[in-house]
């Protein structure tokens, strides 16, 4: 039996036996004498620690100690040896056994179960020899590399972490250097590959390395200060040092080959990786070690195996890029740039790639990495390439250009999110003279010998990027551009690229080499379709297209657009487009009748393919896209995982251009494109929605996930990261703002609390990312004369917030309650200014308008102090009212802080449009509770406000004008929620605000005293000040605005107090009525929106009246007040009797019964008379009285026109013309006149209800009585004739059209002009001539001229044409004395008859006309 088992299985029986220790320890000797075993000896002392408090216990263990002891030193002196040296050979012999004892075939890193007992059991006996002096460190580490194999690596760590030898003493130990290094390296890479085999021995593994990393870095990157303390060592820091070489080796040999090895290999090796964790060294290793082995670890990368070439990084560096690198090179490089900031991690690759080979795919993978992971890259490599094309142009260095552009290139590669696209890039260096190159033409021809050394192994999109993008050259050295150009096209043929296949709106930042053609031709008719949608015009891009670029126009764009399809029932913007392109010659005929051919044959199973077509949409990107935003989740809720959330955006980016179609589609040459959005419907392809809505989905939840954990501001960075990378996806951009404006605009008042809360943070962060997003041309589905300007985004998700219903507002409310919250909660560490840049100000409006209208609390100025946080939990919480949120909102310290800042502060004008808004029938608040808040927000908030903040500065005028400006915009604007229609009632308790301030100013007036000239009628002057401002695009534009702009204006007049059209003042000792600012508004504008082109509309006229009487009260003498302005409208303001006159029939018993009202006494005489002249009109018509004649004549005929005009049955026009008096020549003029007017609205406004055919008839009937009475009629059309005054007041009350289009009525009646009016009316010709060439003017212009009977207004213009050429040989010679200061301009525009009046001109010229002069 060994010493061993005597021991352990008969220790109780001998314990019984002696009587002592004494006689146990000598019983034992005498034993050992017989069997000799001192290494089992040493196994069989247990470490067992009893319980305190039992009796013995420290004797029972002093006795064991010095028992083994006595042991050892009896076997050492029979064997004369030292006693510590035998100790220490019977340590080495013991763990070469358990070492040997393992199952294992081949040599493991970690001991099994039974190893690691016995192992136990002998160091802790060696630690009692340790403490009695019997134990040799030295021997022992010699001896332990005598054994046959190296000891297991679990076993030289226990013997290092119990302090019984320590590794750097067992290095030094070692006989052989470069062995030490095998042994630890070989160890080393199979604790890894163990670690990952099994699970329970991971966490072993992983303290196991720790430890020993903390060694390797102690001894292998020591500091000049450790050095004295570790002279000993000297075997020591080599091993140490190229150990980690030797595994850093080990690691990279992989990166190259990492498709070829398997998968337990990699997990391995990303064990090993560990040891770069800067969280594993804490203060174990000094900080300038830890910085020293980071850098000398990224040096080693960043030069590892330097054998690719330049023209191969150039060739390869696409594949290069993050999600495309060895996953354990940039978890390498992540690891390392823990340990710097930034910039030191840009300036070490700096330093590098200046004084070392580099290995190109390393340096370029490492830039990637930067730009995903490291926020301050962008910038950073902004400057660090500024410096290179400094140097490169300083010493003509061709390395530094090299080194310039691939870093360039590969960080653009990361997406326009992180860096700015290679395009724009190329462009800011070189695309102005103030760049590099230019300043001298060596500059200049390094720069193009570059390029050209470039070229024959350039990829074709960089290339295009060159050609379309030149560099700047001065003329003089244009030639050289031009070679470059010539060698980069013939690259691209030897590529088979044509430069001429370029797309239309081709990416030039993409490097995706993939899209083709056809696949660019796609693209190309997407956006010309959408530049189509919103202008309703060819693009330019096409038509020159088609003309210059004819091989890519027919071969590749037309049938990109010419796909067979099943043709729509209402034609569509595709349809409309290509309709457009056939009816401009743009489209070959034949080609056109294949694709119509095509499209019927489709009719029956297109259908079918696309059903096919959506279901065979390969699911697995979309699969790989739905697991990587579910491993973003795991990362987002752990604190301690944040740092691999940018590299996990990357791998989702990645994901995400894979479903999308294409990847890198960074789509520079469309940041200047603003995105259509059709508010009213947005249409969103089917797969493209499925995206946004996997990509909304996951960050709504993933904030709410990751809120469980920490608030917003302890998150980092993901968020922003996340918005930003699908913001680098443009072509996600037009269906992620489409489905925003679903979720926003049409079913934001139906979403829940998370879903509020989690667009409101996206929209947030999109406005951060605003940069990346082009403007948005967001059109509401409503035809508008001018067009809004463009969005910004923050711009586009606040005018889908809606204020209108009791819903909306509620929404808006909680939506607005929810941003703000959460944006002051993400930033809380921002200074105000900092924050201000940030936060929307239209959010901070939007709250400014809804708390105080939702609650009075928030109404005047805070009591009491406010609160200075706010609780993420507070806002989050789902039981939480919306509006004890926003009030809770609106009495924070710092959103009151805001409210301070002037582009934060909602105007009095702002607040106007958003309540113009408000539906009162759907409005959250009741009548009272609306009008409660009207009083406080205009009374009590912004009239007394100064102007500095928004408000009146205390002016009621001020208010007014205010007011019915912003009331006039809203009505021009466009309604959003309508369906097409425009909101064009005004708000009616606004109006009746505006209602009490007129009056209260009107009040006011009375009191001032003056002459009619000290004061301008406030309401005209706002009026006319908008008018002159109007600028709208095109004449046409500005046309349609002007006239809505009037229509609105007389809607406004309208709504106001009568009274308030008409001014009083005091001349003398009288009260005087003043109505020349509405009779100046009247003629210079008003007249323009009339009806029938010679009288104002029914609503204003009898408004008019009303004030007139009303105004009277004013006056002393009320009759004789209102005399005076009825005669003053005779010569000043002529229309307002031609409009009494139109409706007086509607007027007289209004007016009538209101004067009854007020005065009680008979009819002023000015009001007598205008009912007089309708009576004498009625019965001359219907009874033949005689018709007396007024004056001015005007006023009588305007009431016999219009008498006539009501009229029915028609018939006894004529025979009451013949009826009238000698003296009445200005009367039949002056009806003329009328039935003209009538005739011209019956062309150009037949809704009015004129008959064209029967005022036609009615004014040749008076022609023919004035051609009997030989009265002279022409200079009604001459507007400069020689008396000028004779009928300018009849001109003058027309519209500016119907003036504009009385050369038409003129030659209407052209064929009933008698033979005689040639030799009797000298000045016939002239105004013929006149009206012909005015036509000629509207046709070129563009303007006015309508459809008439006789069809296009070319044929009016041909027959006046033929008209003339008949009458010039009929005229009497005197007749063409007139005519000199026409010729000029009838030369310019028909020289033919120009010639021919010339010719006829001349005395004794021939009277025939030549035949060829009759053939028009």
């Amino acid at each position: 039996m060994a010493d061993s088992g005597l021991l352990s299985g008969r220790a109780r029986k001998r314990k019984k036996a002696f009587g002592s220790g004494a006689e146990l320890q000598e019983a034992a000797l005498r034993l050992l004498d017989r069997h000799q075993n001192l290494n089992d000896l040493l196994l069989e002392v247990e470490n067992s620690v009893k319980p305190a408090g039992q009796d013995g216990t420290e004797h029972q263990e002093a006795s064991s100690e010095s028992f083994i002891v006595s042991v050892l030193q009896e076997q050492a002196s029979r064997l004369g040896v030292p006693t510590a040296i035998l100790a220490a050979r019977s340590a080495v012999t013991n763990i070469e056994q358990i070492c040997q004892d393992s199952a294992s075939p081949s040599q493991v890193p970690l001991l099994n179960l039974d190893q690691r007992k016995r192992l136990s059991c002998l160091l802790q006996t060696v630690k009692d020899l340790l403490a009695n002096n019997v134990f040799c460190r030295s021997l022992f580490c010699q001896e332990i590399w005598k054994m046959k194999e190296p000891p297991v690596l679990e076993v030289v760590w226990h013997l290092h972490r119990d302090d019984i030898v320590g590794l750097g003493e067992l290095l030094e130990s070692a006989p052989g250097g470069p062995a030490a290094v095998e042994w630890l390296s070989s160890s080393l890479c199979g604790l890894c590959q163990r670690a990952e085999e099994a699970s329970e021995d991971a966490e072993r593994a992983g303290r196991l390395l720790t430890d020993l990393a903390i060694v390797f870095l102690q001894n292998g990157f020591q500091q000049s200060s450790e050095l004295g303390r570790k002279v000993e060592f000297k075997k020591v820091p080599y091993i140490c040092h190229a150990v980690l070489q030797r595994m850093l080796t080990w690691v990279l040999d992989a990166v190259g080959k990492e498709k070829q090895e398997d998968v337990s290999t990699l997990q391995a090796m990303r064990f090993w990786l560990n040891v770069f964790n800067v969280s594993v060294y804490k203060s174990a290793v000094h900080p300038d070690s830890l910085q020293q082995f980071f850098r000398h670890t990224l040096t080693e990368v960043l030069t590892y195996n330097p054998l690719l070439k330049v023209s191969d990084a150039i060739h390869m560096q696409k594949e290069w890029s993050f999600t495309r690198t060895c996953s354990l090179l940039t978890t390498l490089y992540r690891k390392l740039f823990v340990a710097f900031s930034a910039k030191d991690s840009i300036c070490q690759l700096q330093q590098v790639l200046e004084t070392h080979e580099v290995n190109w795919q390393h340096v370029l993978s490492c830039v990637s990495t930067l730009v995903v992971c490291q926020a301050e890259a962008e910038q950073l490599f902004k400057d660090l390439l500024s410096h290179l094309l400094i140097k490169a142009f300083e010493n003509y260095d061709m390395e530094n250009m090299i080194t310039a552009f691939l870093i360039a290139r590969q960080a653009a590669l990361e997406g326009p999110a992180l860096f700015m696209p290679y395009s724009e890039w190329f462009k800011a260096s070189f695309g102005n003279s103030g760049g590099r190159h230019g300043s001298s033409k060596k500059a200049l021809v390094f720069l193009f010998e570059f390029l050209s050394e470039l070229v024959p192994f350039e990829a074709a999109p960089y290339l295009k990027v060159h050609i379309m993008y030149p560099p700047f050259v001065p003329t003089k050295h244009r030639s050289i551009l031009l070679e470059y150009i010539t060698l980069a096209k013939t690259r691209l043929a030897d590529l088979k690229v044509a430069i001429e296949d370029m797309g239309l709106y081709e990416d030039l930042s993409s490097t995706d080499e993939s899209v083709q053609p056809q696949g660019q031709a796609l693209r190309d008719v997407e956006k010309a379709l959408q530049i189509f949608e919103n202008t309703r015009k060819i693009p330019t891009s096409v038509i020159e297209a088609s003309i210059f670029r004819r091989p890519y126009y027919i071969s590749w764009f037309l049938p990109a657009l010419l796909r067979p399809r099943v043709l729509p029932k209402t034609p569509d913007a595709r349809m409309a487009f290509i309709d457009s392109l056939k009816r401009a010659d743009k489209i070959p005929s034949n080609l056109y009748s294949t694709y119509m051919q095509a499209c019927c044959a489709m009719k029956e199973k297109m259908l079918q393919d696309e059903s096919k077509v959506e279901t065979g949409h390969s699911k697995e990107p979309a699969e790989q896209l739905k697991a990587e935003l579910a491993e973003l989740r795991t990362l987002i809720v752990d604190p301690t995982k944040y740092e691999d959330v940018p590299a996990q955006i990357a791998v989702i980016s990645d994901r995400l251009a894979s479903v999308l179609g294409h990847s890198d589609e960074n789509e520079a040459a469309a940041l200047n494109s603003p995105i259509p959005v059709e508010v009213s419907a947005p249409r969103l392809e089917p797969c493209h929605q499925r995206v946004v809505d996997l990509l909304l989905t996951s960050f709504c939840q993933n904030l709410i996930a990751a809120s469980y954990f920490n608030p917003p501001d302890r998150q980092g960075p993901w968020l922003s990261l996340f918005v930003k990378m699908m913001c680098g996806h443009r072509n996600l951009l037009p269906a992620l703002l489409g489905r925003l404006c679903q979720l926003i605009y049409h079913q934001g008042p139906s979403l829940n609390d998370a879903h509020v809360l989690g667009l409101a943070a996206f929209v947030i962060h999109l406005s951060e990312s605003k940069a990346l997003i082009p403007e948005v041309e967001a059109s509401f589905g409503i035809s508008q004369a001018v067009p809004e300007k463009a969005l910004s985004v923050s711009e586009y998700w606040n005018r889908l917030l809606v204020c209108r219903t009791e819903e909306s507002l509620a929404f808006c409310a909680r939506f607005c309650t929810a941003a703000a919250s959460y944006l002051m909660c993400k930033f809380s560490s921002y200074s105000h200014e900092d924050l201000c840049a940030l936060l929307p100000p239209s959010l901070v409006k939007k709250l400014q308008y809804l708390v105080p209208r939702l609650c009075l609390e928030a109404r005047g100025i805070l009591c009491g102090e406010a609160k200075t946080d706010l609780v993420w939990s507070s806002l989050s919480c789902p039981s939480l009212n919306y509006r004890r949120a926003s009030l809770c909102l609106w009495r924070q310290a710092r959103f009151q802080e805001f409210l301070k800042e002037k582009a934060f502060q909602l105007s009095f004008r702002e607040w106007l449009l958003l309540e113009l808004e408000v539906y009162p029938e759907k409005d959250i608040l009741s009548a009272s509770e609306r009008q409660d808040f009207h009083y406080w927000a205009i009374y009590q908030w912004y009239l007394p406000a100064p102007s500095a903040s928004g408000g009146c500065d205390g002016q009621l005028e001020k208010a007014c004008g205010i007011i019915i400006n912003t009331i006039l915009d809203a009505l021009q604007r466009l309604d959003l929620g309508s369906c097409g229609q425009s909101k064009m009632s005004v708000n009616p308790d606004i109006l009746c605000k505006l209602q009490e301030m007129v009056l209260e100013l009107g009040c006011r007036r009375k009191l001032l005293s003056g002459c009619l000239d000290a004061q301008r009628h406030f309401l005209f002057e706002i009026l006319q000040e908008r008018l002159k401002d109007g600028n709208h695009g095109s004449a046409l534009g500005e046309q349609l605005w002007r006239q809505q702009e009037l229509l609105l204006h007389r809607r406004i007049l309208v709504g106001l107090p009568a009274s308030a059209l008409i001014m009083t003042c005091r001349k003398g000792k009288k009260t005087m009525l003043d109505c020349e600012d509405f009779f100046r508004f009247v003629n210079s504008e008003l007249k323009n929106v009339c009806s029938r082109g010679y009288a104002l509309s029914y609503d204003i006229t009898a408004h008019f009246f009303r004030g007139l009487l009303n105004a009277g009260l004013d006056c002393e003498e009320s009759a004789e007040g209102i005399n005076s302005v009825l005669t003053a409208c005779q010569t000043k303001c002529p229309i307002v009797l031609f409009s009494a006159a139109l409706w007086w029939p509607r007027l007289e018993p209004i007016l009538c019964s209101q004067w009854k009202r007020l005065f009680g006494a008979p009819l002023a005489e000015e009001l007598e008379r205008l009912r007089g002249w309708q009576s004498w009109a009625t019965s001359f018509l219907s009874s033949g009285e005689v018709f007396p004649l007024s004056d001015p004549p005007w006023i009588s005929a305007a009431f016999l026109h219009c008498t006539v005009q009501q009229q029915s049955p028609r018939g006894r026009e004529r025979n009451a013309l013949k009826r009238l008096g000698t003296d009445t020549e200005q009367l039949l003029v002056s009806l003329l006149f009328f039935s003209l007017m009538d005739l011209i609205s019956a062309k150009i406004a037949p809704k009015e209800g004129v008959d064209s055919q029967m005022a036609l008839e009615w004014s040749l009937e008076i022609l023919q009585c004035l051609e009997e009475r030989g009265t002279s009629w022409p200079l009604l059309f001459c507007a400069g004739g020689q008396d000028p005054q004779k009928y300018g007041v009849l001109r003058g009350a027309a519209s500016d059209r119907h003036s504009r289009l009385l050369p038409l009525a003129f030659y209407s009646l052209s064929p009933r002009f008698h033979h005689g009016l040639l030799a009797r009316e000298q000045t016939f010709l002239c105004v013929a001539l006149d009206s012909y060439i005015h036509l000629l003017q509207l046709f070129v212009e563009g303007k006015d001229l309508p459809q008439s009977h006789r069809g296009h207004p070319l044929e009016v213009i041909s027959a006046a044409r033929r008209f003339l050429l008949g009458a010039i040989p009929q005229c009497p010679a005197q007749s063409f004395g007139n005519i000199q200061p026409l010729l000029a301009t009838c030369e310019e525009l028909d020289p033919e008859l120009a010639a021919t009046l010339l010719r006829f001109s001349r005395p004794g010229v021939s009277m025939e006309l030549d035949e060829e002069l009759l053939l028009f």
